[in-house]
């Protein structure tokens, strides 16, 4: 306990002497140089789309079964891991008894 309440005042002894340090003065702020004349601008073209609506759609419904995939996977990896923890529980209660 003395050495937290130790280590506390010196963090706070630390704090003040850090908050009582003056700053450092600023230095002056230099103008920026003018800009040169820069060619003008292409217009922008517009956009176009990526992939059609029939690909957006495909590609969700190969997000479903991928999701669909993933959750099956885990429902038997949950249901096969508490069946081995079941058997050997049961395993080491029979070796129990049998002692």
């Amino acid at each position: 306990m003395n050495k937290i309440i130790a280590t506390l005042i010196a963090g706070a002894f630390a704090a003040t002497a850090y908050a009582q340090t003056p700053a450092t003065p600023a230095t002056k702020a230099t103008p920026a140089a003018p800009a040169s004349k820069a060619a003008s601008a292409t217009p922008a073209t517009p956009a176009t789309p990526a992939a059609s609506a029939a690909s957006a759609t495909s590609a969700k419904a190969e997000m479903k079964e991928e999701k669909k995939e993933v959750k099956k996977a885990t429902k038997h990896a949950k249901k096969s891991h508490k069946k081995a923890a079941s058997t050997s529980a049961s395993t080491s209660a029979s070796a129990e008894a049998q002692k």
